[in-house]
């Protein structure tokens, strides 16, 4: 016959609790440190990744155009 011990029975219990109160400040550091780099995050002047390929593109249509008037330019000079 199997007779269960009181001291293993509390210090299970015990383990278990200090188990869940761990997991609650992890989380709770976890939320924390989110909420201080969105914090840090938003003071700066960051874009977003939409805002850059939009960026990108007016600037790759700009040297496109560029390029071509001073095709057209030097063909103009050429027929002087």
């Amino acid at each position: 016959m199997q007779t269960r011990n009181k001291f293993f029975d509390d210090m299970s219990q015990l383990m278990t609790n200090a188990m869940g109160v761990a997991q609650g400040a992890k989380t709770e550091a976890e939320t924390a440190m989110s909420s201080m780099v969105d914090r840090w995050l938003a003071g700066r002047d960051f874009v977003t990744r939409e805002e850059f390929d939009a960026v990108r593109a007016m600037a790759q249509k700009a040297r496109e155009e560029n390029e071509a008037l001073s095709a057209r330019l030097a063909a103009l000079e050429a027929k002087k």
